[in-house]
């Protein structure tokens, strides 16, 4: 691991020195690249260093424990030895997850998918909060988030919502939202105060380059019509709207967001590619060697991962055990506590079949 670290921290500085030569500064392609590889390792760097100024200073309180005759300075030196040992094994374990390989698409904007399941208007409505509550979230991120589709409800909520998140690592953060998310409170339509049950399912999709998924043209069906809804005379009235079947998979895309067919077009490309690049890394997965096939199965969206149970204030996560008592808050825009207990939880299962698949 420590080769491996010097070999790393050796990277960083030669890159370090190329982002003050003349030739990549003026060249923006160059320095952009140079300048986002010397990002990506940096955290690695910077914590084995301290690493080192740990282990350093044992070393030194060890010498001075070891040549001190003096009772108050030797109780200074165990006193920092004793500091500096407990701190060393949290800095190792930290580069230990550091080291771990990287998710290719935490890098990637994502496609959100959010569907009202069982529950009628109930779930409609509840679909509705959810997106709102990765909408604020997403605000707090400083990510931009563009809707390429919907259906509202008559009851006011949403049947379906497809939005595009762009931003800064937005995969890393919210790859572990897929899944169904069931709620628990009294309707507003209840007139008795019964708890009922309701159910809506996230799909979060790494959004696909034309370099990760080739489509052919002769492989599209791809249909126009009038989009429906509000937007006035020529939104529905034109064929704006556009339909695209990707024939192979049988894969349908639809987006009428836009007044312009060649910008639903472009929009509906982008889920269509996402959505075939799902499938093909489904595929990968279900290939994958026995002592993987644990970590397939927190990729599938009929398990139920959350419960959102409003009488008690209370979410829970059912996959990682994870409870927290301020629902209220979780659903304005507090999700970074649920989403490093998520991130935390699988690094150390990798780190644990990393280790397993070692010895």
């Amino acid at each position: 691991m420590f080769e491996r670290l010097d070999q790393i921290e050796a990277r960083y500085e030669d890159l370090t020195q190329s982002l003050a030569s003349p030739d990549i500064v003026n060249d923006s392609a160059r320095y952009q690249k140079t300048a986002k590889a010397h990002a990506e390792i940096a955290p690695i760097v910077e914590k084995y260093r301290e690493y080192k100024d740990l282990t350093k200073g044992i070393a030194d309180s060890k010498a001075m424990l070891a040549d001190e005759k003096d009772p108050e300075m030797r109780a200074y030196a165990q006193d920092e030895l004793t500091q500096l040992e407990a701190r060393v094994g949290a800095v190792e374990a930290d580069l230990k997850v550091l080291l771990l390989p990287k998710d290719p698409n935490d890098e990637k904007n994502i496609i959100l998918e959010i569907r009202a399941g069982t529950g009628g208007d109930e779930a409609t409505l509840f679909a509705a909060e959810i997106f709102r509550m990765y909408t604020r979230y997403a605000e707090t991120q400083r990510w931009k988030v563009e809707v390429l589709s919907s259906s509202e409800s008559s009851a006011g909520g949403l049947k379906e919502v497809i939005a595009i998140i762009e931003g800064n690592r937005v995969f890393s953060q919210l790859k572990y939202e897929s899944g169904v998310h069931r709620v628990q409170r009294v309707p507003a339509t209840e007139q008795q105060g019964r708890v009922h049950t309701s159910a809506v399912t996230v799909a979060v999709l790494p959004e696909a380059e034309d370099v990760d998924i080739k489509i052919e043209a002769k492989d599209l069906r791809i249909d126009t019509f009038c989009s429906s809804g509000p937007g006035g005379q020529s939104v529905n009235t034109t064929y704006s709207a556009v339909r695209i079947t990707h024939i192979p998979t049988n894969t349908v895309v639809s987006c009428q967001d836009e007044k312009s067919q060649i910008k639903n077009r472009e929009k509906g490309m982008r889920v269509l590619r996402s959505r075939l690049y799902e499938i093909e890394m489904e595929k990968q997965q279900s290939a994958l060697a026995k002592e993987r096939k644990a970590m397939v199965g927190s990729g599938d969206r009929s398990e139920k991962i959350r419960t959102y149970n409003f009488p008690q204030n209370r979410l829970t996560n059912h996959r990682i055990g994870f409870t927290d008592h301020q629902l209220e808050q979780v659903m304005d825009d507090k999700l970074q506590p649920l989403i490093e207990a998520l991130t935390t939880h699988y690094q150390a299962e990798k780190l644990k079949q990393e280790t397993a698949s070692v010895v």
